[in-house]
């Protein structure tokens, strides 16, 4: 009798490691019962903004961000949300 060569079922996790880990070791064909087709983009990028400050502004963001413990690019994105959810 033949053994399954599928031996594990696919993660249930959004870790790409985990992922990519999994899919090194096993045969996509071996789980194409499993998959579906997904429209659209999963892995969707960011848009960027650049931000042009006078040099005075961005060393009050730097220190408010080094005082909360956070980056630069953090603390603004966090105001600029703050913003539009007060909307």
């Amino acid at each position: 009798m033949a053994k399954s060569m599928k031996s594990r079922k696919i993660p249930q996790t959004d870790s790409i490691e985990e992922l990519a880990k999994f899919w090194d070791s096993q045969d996509l064909v071996d789980f194409k019962d499993e998959l579906e087709e997904v429209p659209g983009a999963i892995f969707g990028r960011q848009a960027e903004l650049p931000l042009r400050l006078q040099p005075s502004e961005l060393e009050a963001v730097r220190r408010i961000a080094k005082s909360k413990g956070v980056g630069e690019q953090t603390l603004l994105r966090s105001w600029i949300l703050e913003k539009l959810q007060a909307k």
